[in-house]
C-alpha cells in the first residue's frame, strides 16, 4: 500500500501524520508527498522516510495526481497532510479493498465534522447534494482527501480537474460502474492554516462537479 499525499507549507504537521501512518502500518506503507512549499515541509517529510517529489505549486489537483501515479503498489490511499484524517482507519480501508472494493471514500460528514467550519461543512454538504442529483446516485461526502483505490482505477481513468480533483476521483468512478464505498470517518482539527479559499476554491469545486458529471453522462449515451 502506498499512502500519497500532494504538501503545501505543512511542517505543523506533516511529522505527526507520517509516524501515524509508520505505526499503524507496522512501516510496511510507502509515503509519498508532492511538494512545493517555501517551509520545511520536504525535510521534515523525507527525515521521516518519505519520498518527496518536489514541484512548483500549481494546485491541489496537480500535486495529487502526481502523487497517485508515482507509486507502483496496487492500492493507493490519498490523504491530507494536516493531521485531519484517521491514519489508524487505514487497515480497515485496505481490507475493504482486499475484499473487493475498488474505492473507499471515507465519509467526513457522518459524524457531523464538527470541528470543519460551519460555512465548509455546510459547502460539503451542498457539493454532495449536487452531485447526487446529476449522478442519479447518493454520495454523502465528494471532496474528502482520504480514499483507497485499486491501481486499475487511478490508471483507467484521466483526470481533469485540479482544485476539484478530490470530487473527480469519487464521480468517475462510481458512474462508470466501479465498486465504490463511503464509510464514516471522524474529523480532526487542522494542524497550521488552511491554504484554500472557501469562497474561490468552493465555486471552483462546484464547476468541476457539475463538470465531471455532465461529461460522464454523455460518455454513457
Amino acid at each position: 500500500m502506498s499512502v500519497v499525499m500532494g504538501t503545501y507549507n505543512e511542517e505543523a504537521a506533516i511529522a505527526t501524520v507520517i509516524e501515524d501512518i509508520e505505526r499503524v502500518t507496522n512501516g510496511r506503507a510507502e509515503v509519498v508527498c508532492v511538494d512545493g512549499s517555501s517551509d520545511r515541509t520536504p525535510e521534515i517529510a523525507r527525515e521521516h522516510g518519505a519520498t518527496v517529489i518536489e514541484q512548483e505549486p500549481q494546485g491541489y489537483g496537480v500535486a495529487v495526481e502526481a502523487a497517485i501515479r508515482a507509486p507502483d503498489r496496487p492500492v493507493v490511499v490519498t490523504t491530507d497532510c494536516d493531521d485531519t484524517y484517521p491514519m489508524e482507519r487505514l487497515p480497515a480501508f485496505l481490507e475493504a479493498i482486499n475484499d473487493g472494493a475498488d474505492v473507499v471514500s471515507g465519509d467526513r460528514l457522518y459524524h457531523g465534522a464538527e470541528t470543519m467550519p460551519a460555512f465548509n461543512r455546510f459547502g460539503n454538504h451542498a457539493f454532495a447534494g449536487i452531485a447526487s442529483l446529476l449522478m442519479g446516485t447518493r454520495v454523502h461526502d465528494t471532496t474528502t482527501g482520504m480514499r483507497a483505490y485499486r491501481r486499475e482505477v487511478i490508471e483507467s481513468i484521466e483526470w481533469t480537474e485540479n482544485t476539484g480533483l478530490s470530487a473527480e476521483l469519487l464521480i468517475r468512478p462510481l458512474v462508470r460502474g466501479y465498486d465504490v464505498q463511503e464509510v464514516p470517518i471522524p474529523y480532526g482539527e487542522r494542524a497550521g492554516e488552511t491554504k484554500l479559499d472557501p469562497i474561490e476554491g468552493g465555486a471552483a469545486i462546484a464547476k468541476s462537479i457539475v463538470t465531471v458529471c455532465l461529461e460522464e453522462r454523455l460518455r454513457q449515451l
